[in-house]
């Protein structure tokens, strides 16, 4: 039937043109599109991302044609490329994050680049093309995710991006390669039959496996369908007896998607992303910047920042049972670690890059403040991007308290990055793998995306 949800969805893939894309949805996602691709950049020198390469060029043989982040002269088949680039994207927890929570650029990326190196000469797509296909894979994602009111929460069950980021990335492709409304259909419900992961995984290396997979898994999707496989024509309707996408969910209530055009406006319009300024799960923003905005009343109380002043540090904080850690042994345990990431930033007066090393984990001083750290959990903090707040107290021997607390922090949708600083952090992510001068040739091509007559140069 025509007037089905999951035909709303296949048709507006079909039918949305660049033209439905507002200024501000277009700036947005390029913002998007360039701190990817960083992220990407310095994910590729991480041992998570090393280990999927040799895995994908040691067991598998096929046509070599896609590029892979931070390697020059080493390509892989559409769908390894696509799925090695992913893994590099969420390798450190690096990559943007929206809300519902889910991280959607890495997601949907990797296999449009990936994709744009396999069509032949006579179909490149342009890069106008190429942003409308990734905005599409945004939309699909945010839609999929309003559906249930579990999706507003930090997730408990399954990382969000291996679930939606599948069925993006599938939409994404079915619009770059210009299938049809019924293909379209049959890709999202081949997605569906693709995607899932546990939150167990979290804080692991098998964690940027989801985003990897979400990326390659939709793409594969995305040609099986261009290639005649049928799947369930109603896979995200609400069907009582026989769950389709509602699999996922315990709540779900699914609504038509307009069609692109006077009466559609995108998420990402009415929405921005979040970027984060290091790399590390996205709560732990606000406990940083908590802990910073202490840190500095400490320094003016005392002279210096000395530990030994401090009898505890009191974190109020959501609950959310895989990110309280209370001592990270490893470096995706740390980046999943209210107590760390405080204690990282009130030792240092900075959270960055070198912070998640073996070395700087392992510490004493960083353990004796860890050693100090008290948890509560306010009725008011819950565990949701858009409500959360991080409030970090000093308790000194001397009886004063001293507190920092971060209600919205830099990076948020509520307070962007500015050009200035997105930039900083893409050329920094970047230098790692990348000379200066190819570092400002992306930005000038992803700043010049609509004029691109071939996305392929990205």
């Amino acid at each position: 039937p025509e007037d089905t949800v999951t035909n709303s969805f296949a048709s507006f893939i079909h039918a949305a043109r660049p033209e439905h894309l507002s200024q501000t949805v277009r700036q947005r996602s390029k913002r998007m599109i360039l701190d990817s691709i960083g992220v990407g950049l310095v994910g590729s020198t991480t041992r998570v991302f090393d280990i999927a390469l040799r895995y994908c060029r040691e067991l598998y043989s096929s046509v070599a044609v896609s590029s892979v982040y931070g390697k020059p002269g080493v390509k892989l088949s559409p769908t390894l490329a696509a799925f090695t680039n992913g893994v590099a994207t969420h390798s450190m927890d690096f990559d943007d994050t929206w809300h519902p929570a889910t991280h959607p650029s890495g997601a949907v990326l990797p296999a449009l680049l990936a994709a744009s190196q396999m069509l032949p000469p006579s179909t490149k797509p342009t890069g106008l093309d190429f942003l409308l296909a990734f905005n599409v894979g945004l939309e699909v994602q945010g839609r999929l995710m309003h559906f249930s009111t579990e999706a507003h929460d930090i997730p408990k069950r399954f990382h969000p991006p291996s679930v939606v980021g599948t069925l993006g990335s599938a939409a994404a492709m079915a619009k770059l390669l210009s299938l049809s409304s019924a293909q379209c259909c049959h890709a999202l419900g081949i997605a569906a039959s693709l995607a899932g992961a546990p939150m167990a995984n979290a804080a692991t290396q098998a964690k940027p496996l989801h985003v990897g997979n979400a990326t390659r898994l939709g793409l594969e999707a995305a040609l099986l369908a261009a290639r005649g496989m049928e799947a369930n024509p109603l896979i995200l309707d609400d069907i009582p007896g026989c769950s389709g996408f509602s699999a996922f969910y315990s709540v779900y209530q699914p609504k038509p998607l307009s069609t692109p055009g006077q009466h559609h406006e995108f998420l990402l319009e009415k929405q921005d992303i979040a970027f984060k300024r290091f790399p590390a799960h996205l709560g732990m923003h606000w406990v940083v910047d908590a802990a910073l905005s202490v840190r500095n009343l400490f320094i003016n109380y005392a002279g210096s920042f000395s530990p030994s002043l401090i009898r505890t540090i009191m974190l109020k904080i959501p609950v959310s049972k895989y990110i309280n850690r209370p001592f990270p042994s490893s470096e995706h345990q740390a980046r999943h670690s209210f107590q760390f990431n405080a204690c990282a930033a009130l030792l240092d007066g900075e959270v960055g890059l070198a912070s998640f090393s073996e070395s700087s984990i392992h510490r004493q001083e960083l353990r004796e403040l860890l050693d100090k750290v008290v948890v509560e959990h306010p009725e008011d903090n819950v565990a949701n991007f858009d409500k959360m707040y991080g409030e970090v107290a000093l308790l000194l021997h001397s009886g004063d308290v001293l507190t920092g607390k971060c209600d919205t922090f830099y990076g948020h949708w509520r307070k962007p990055l500015s050009e200035e600083s997105l930039l900083k952090k893409f050329r920094s992510n970047a230098s790692h793998v990348l000379p200066e001068e190819k570092i400002e040739a992306i930005i000038a091509l992803v700043d010049n995306l609509e004029t691109l007559s071939d996305s392929s140069q990205l």
